[in-house]
């Protein structure tokens, strides 16, 4: 039998169904992901005014030399520990030395230094300027101005309570003489730094002399502090391991029963968003009855420096920890010191710290796992293939489902998104079927050309490099507004080059109205009757209905009357309130993107449907967004396509500010591409892999991953380009045609509606060379009004 402690403070006994509970609830929050922070262990000084009864960490000054790691010596470990992938550096030392050794105060004074916690603060700020790895700060109880100070130079902080038994601190107790391990102090440092918003890290040490009454009255007391501040992002459970030379050499190690029982409790009493960690170096060959006792997380694991804390137990190898961890059907997955709810705002973390989080974080908040990065690697990162079953359970009723073309709920949804290692195949491989059966072995593109008739925009989107003010330069780009004489030259020279659509758009011009869009198209028109016109999003639409004060329908009705034939579904970005409040917050809501594209539908304008992924939105904005392009396909039925387009950080003002992440991995590139053909292809068949933002070679792959469309050839893409991009302006249709073909599938041109279109490319050889000019002469002067001529 188990037990718990009541409200009321009395020990009551549990049946043993609390494992099956714990692990419920682990399993709810966490999935099927055991994390662990791969980090560097720096003791920067083990010095200490304690004397803890079971600690060997602690000397005294004649047992050191040098009383303090130095700065560069510091540095070139974590330079080794970076090298070997670790994200985390752990400061770790003893409390408050200074107060008690002569030695420490000389040191530091020689050194430039008042206390300890200065000498922390100077090598923090050292490792993140010169490694970008993140500091994980255990430096003890701190005063609140200490705090403050630590606070700009690391990611998170960490206080063991270890016990809040004051009995302990008695004569004959463990911590008797160590006036930091007064459990008061210890409290009083939590709160301080939930008051401050420290994300912390703290625990109990299981088999000191404590009951298990007073563990269960822990755990609910760190439960009430983190309700109060939610400032607890894990609490770990460590067992006492006797140690030779200590007071307590001769006690017994914690049982291995005490420490499940105790890892259950946490799971149970503490609320799920706060992750149950056990270290794993202190139960070799018990992983497994850890986690199905509830932890969700295995701690930092070092692969270049030992536990200093518990030298006689090495750290793992990852191979091992992961075979330990895929017992129970669970992936090991990597992770950062500061935890993922940490990261959704700018309250937890100071701004110059969380720029360096954002940028080795993944959609989910976990380390990003490769360095690709849309529209700039030439080529996807190599992963091996790794041919299995489902390893997360969960997944296998809802891909079931999704090949049986039924729908699926948000909760369904966003599990999918949770796939790693072989599990990515997996859905892949899922999708990849469900394509052959939806569209068949056609891999289909456009020739098309794009016009950007301006870049003056009186937005401030915070992703876009493409805008500019009036006659702002910047990289070397001129703020520009084509005449009608250009435009008529570019779509000439688009039908020349074979083209069958171009797809117009550009920045909000604060002198556009309505009637300027309504000439563009004819003007398009005029030249070339045959062309299929592809332009304006739900943005320039809603800005010129507005401006000519007509309701949205009626202008579309009027567009379509002179010649556009669909719109483009840019401006979508991500169909999520929060997000878009971060992005793009002057802009069209999701709601007004959605009633215009609607009305395009019922006015008989068919569209694509977008997503921009990767910078702040979460894989819940994910689902939310592809839940509402669902559900209006499935009353209209007027979107020809789906376009998954990578967030290119480069140039992207939020991204060089240190405020997004530097868009998606790989990883969530090609789960996003999989589950949109998985969950949105029973009503969206068509799904484009954008070469412009993944590559050619990424695209390809995608074709593997749900994807039957390349898209455009591209003649003059600028939008991506200007936010840093480098895949070129244009891809050949008869490259593309031998790329397909090289997969074994089947190339065929199409016009915009998805329509096959029969022709040759014998201008091909000319797109590769042709010189086409993004200005004319007198676009270059002063000219911030576009004037078409009928």
């Amino acid at each position: 039998m188990l037990m718990a402690l009541t409200d009321g403070g009395d020990v009551v006994e549990m049946n043993d169904t609390l494992g099956t509970r714990a692990r419920a609830l682990r399993d709810a929050h966490y999935g099927s992901a055991i994390t662990y922070s791969p980090k560097v262990f720096i003791p920067v000084t083990q010095l200490c005014r304690d004397v803890c009864h079971y600690c060997t960490f602690a000397k005294t000054p004649s047992q050191l030399s040098p009383l303090y790691l130095g700065i560069e010596e510091i540095l070139k470990t974590v330079r080794e520990g970076a090298a070997a992938g670790c994200c985390e550096v752990l400061l770790t030392l003893g409390e408050k030395p200074e107060r008690r050794y002569r030695a420490a105060r000389e040191w530091l004074a020689d050194h430039g230094f008042a206390t300890t916690i200065d000498y922390v603060v100077a090598v923090a700020e050292q490792i993140i300027e010169h490694t970008g790895l993140l500091p994980h700060v255990n430096a003890g109880t701190l005063s609140r101005s200490e705090l403050k100070r630590l606070r700009p130079v690391a990611a998170s902080m960490g206080l063991m309570l270890e016990s809040g038994a004051y009995r302990l601190c008695a004569q004959g107790g463990p911590h008797y003489g160590s006036p930091d391990k007064n459990p008061f102090r210890r409290w009083l440092t939590l709160a301080r730094a939930g008051a401050l918003r420290i994300p912390m890290t703290t625990g109990l040490l299981v088999g000191i002399g404590e009951t298990r009454q007073e563990r269960l009255r822990d755990l609910q007391n760190i439960r009430r502090l983190h309700e109060r501040y939610g400032h607890i992002q894990e609490v770990i459970i460590q067992n006492f391991c006797a140690k030779p030379g200590t007071r307590m050499a001769d006690v017994d190690n914690a049982t291995f029963e005490e420490l499940l029982w105790t890892v259950t409790q946490a799971r149970l009493q503490l609320p799920a968003e706060i992750s149950v960690q056990a270290p794993p170096n202190l139960s070799p060959g018990q992983l497994g009855h850890l986690i199905d006792a509830g932890i969700n997380d295995w701690g930092g694991v070092s692969p270049v420096t030992p536990d200093f804390v518990n030298p006689e137990a090495p750290w793992p190898s990852l191979e091992a920890l992961r075979a330990a961890t895929a017992t129970r059907q669970k992936h090991l997955v990597p992770r950062l010191t500061v935890y993922p709810q940490y990261l959704q705002s700018d309250l937890w973390l100071d701004a110059a710290v969380r720029s360096r989080v954002l940028e080795q974080a993944d959609a989910t908040g976990l380390v990003r796992g490769d360095d690709w990065r849309a529209g700039i690697s030439e080529a996807p990162p190599v992963t091996a293939h790794v041919c299995s079953s489902v390893a997360d359970r969960a997944l296998a009723p809802i891909l079931d489902a999704c090949l049986r073309e039924e729908a699926v709920d948000d909760e369904s949804i966003a599990r999918l998104f949770t796939a790693r290692g072989a599990d990515i195949d997996t859905l892949c491989e899922a999708a990849d079927e469900l394509r052959q059966r939806q569209v068949g072995e056609q891999v289909t593109y456009v020739i098309n050309r794009n016009i950007n008739y301006t870049n003056v925009c009186q937005y401030s989107c915070q992703f876009c490099a493409f805008s500019k003010g009036g006659g702002e330069v910047a990289s070397g780009r001129q703020a520009y507004d084509i005449d009608g004489e250009e435009l008529r030259r570019r779509v000439l020279e688009a039908v020349q080059l074979g083209a069958t659509e171009v797809c117009l758009q550009g920045g909000i011009h604060p002198d556009y109205t309505g009637q300027t869009y309504i000439d563009i198209v004819r003007t398009v028109k005029q030249v070339a009757p045959e062309i299929h016109v592809h332009a304006f999003s739900p943005l320039e639409i809603d800005q010129g209905a507005t401006t000519l004060g007509m309701a949205v329908d009626d202008y579309l009705g009027l567009l379509r009357d002179v010649g556009l034939d669909s719109l483009p579904g840019t401006a979508a970005e991500v169909l999520d309130a929060g997000v878009r409040d971060i992005l793009c917050p002057d802009k069209v809501s999701a709601e007004r993107w959605l009633e215009v594209m609607e009305a395009a539908h019922e006015q008989g304008l068919f569209s694509t449907a977008t997503i921009m992924f990767g910078h702040v939105d979460t894989p819940d904005s994910w689902v939310t967004h592809w839940q509402r392009v669902i559900a209006l396909q499935e009353r209209t039925g007027g979107f020809t396509e789906v376009v998954p387009l990578p967030f290119v950080s480069e140039g992207a003002p939020i991204y060089r500010r240190g405020q997004s992440r530097p868009g998606p991995t790989w990883r969530e590139a090609r789960l996003m591409h999989a589950i949109i053909r998985l969950t949105v292809g029973r009503v969206i068949p068509n799904l484009q892999a954008s070469w412009v933002k993944l590559g050619r070679q990424g695209a390809l792959q995608m074709l593997n991953a749900g994807a039957n469309d390349l898209g455009g050839v591209l003649i003059n893409e600028s939008i991506t380009r200007a936010a840093g991009a480098s895949h070129g302006q244009s891809w050949a249709a008869r490259d593309i045609e031998q790329a397909v073909q090289n997969l074994g599938r089947v190339p065929q041109q199409r016009n915009t509606r998805y329509h096959p279109v029969c022709a040759a490319h014998p201008v091909d050889a000319e797109l590769q060379c042709i010189q086409l000019v993004t200005q004319t002469p007198a676009g270059r002067q002063a000219t911030n009004k576009l004037i078409f001529s009928a």
